[in-house]
Parts: structure tokens; C-alpha cells; sequence
């Protein structure tokens, strides 16, 4: 399947488009099965699905690591818009590291009290998007604000001999 992209609607509104139709698919679910097997079942295929997705889209940028990097979050930029709080330290060749201290992204899947559906579609994409550099680029991330703490901590960094 070809991935759409359209920028005119942000990563928000289509998570918010996501969770119209997944939470009502999870309640019936859980309802069935149990949750643990309900999220278990469709966490795990949300999962499979968007590693999928920006491995991709990875595909179609050229380049290094970095520039593969470097070109997945210009894209996704313009979808970020004011979502999310950057507190930028660094940005070079060898690192980009940054603070998130504002999201809308867990206030919204908070308010809806489905936080583990919003750390799969919105916080572990991270991670799927750093797989598209690797192994040559590496994210650590020990915190986020889905999860209760007062920031997002991101910290990636290029195996020089490979940026």
C-alpha cells in the first residue's frame, strides 16, 4: 500500500481521525476479550503498522543517515506545528538533541484516557523513524510526557564515520 501524505492536516488531527475509529474497536475488544489481549492484539498491530509506514517512507529520501534523518523531520514538521514544545540543544553531525516540554499529543489521549493507544501512534513512531537510519543512528529517550513526566527527552546521535 502507497503511504498518502497530505500536509494540509496535522500529526494531531489525524491521531485524533485514528482514535475515532480505533477506540470504539478497542472497547468492543476489551469487552470481548479481556484488555490485556485487546490492547495486546491491536497495540501490537498498530505496532507492525506504523514501523511499516516510515520504513517507506524512509525509502523515498536519499542520502546518509543524517539527511534521511534530517529530511523525515522537515517533512514532518509543518504536520508538528505548534503540537509540541521544542526546547532544542543541539543540532550538528554528530547529535540532535532536544526537549519536549509541552504536548498536546498526551493531553488529547489523556483527556480521552487511552494514553498506552497514544504512546503507540505518536511516541514509539520515534523510535520507527530512527530505524530508517540505522544502525548507524541511535535515539535515547528516557522519558515522556504521554507517560506522565514533565518532558520528552530526545537525544540522537550519528556514528560519525557514517553522517
Amino acid at each position: 500500500m502507497e503511504i498518502e501524505i497530505n500536509l494540509n492536516v496535522s500529526f494531531l488531527d489525524e491521531y485524533k481521525f485514528q482514535a475515532e475509529v480505533l477506540i470504539p474497536v478497542l472497547k468492543a475488544l476489551r469487552a470481548e476479550l479481556g484488555e490485556e489481549r485487546a490492547n495486546q492484539l491491536v497495540l501490537g498491530a498498530l505496532r507492525a503498522w506504523s514501523r511499516q509506514r516510515w520504513h517507506r517512507l524512509g525509502e523515498r529520501f536519499p542520502g546518509s543517515p543524517k539527511e534521511k534523518m534530517d529530511a523525515i523531520y522537515a517533512w514532518a514538521g509543518p504536520r508538528i506545528g505548534d503540537d509540541a514544545d521544542f526546547q532544542w540543544i543541539r543540532n550538528d553531525a554528530e547529535a540532535m538533541e532536544c526537549n519536549i516540554t509541552g504536548c498536546r499529543y498526551a493531553d488529547f489521549f489523556r483527556q480521552l484516557g487511552e494514553v498506552e493507544l497514544g504512546v503507540v501512534l505518536c511516541c514509539e513512531d520515534d523510535f520507527h523513524i530512527t530505524e530508517v537510519g540505522s544502525p548507524e543512528v541511535e535515539l535515547t529517550r528516557t522519558q515522556t510526557i504521554m507517560e506522565g513526566a514533565a518532558y520528552c527527552d530526545f537525544r540522537w546521535r550519528y556514528k560519525s564515520s557514517q553522517v
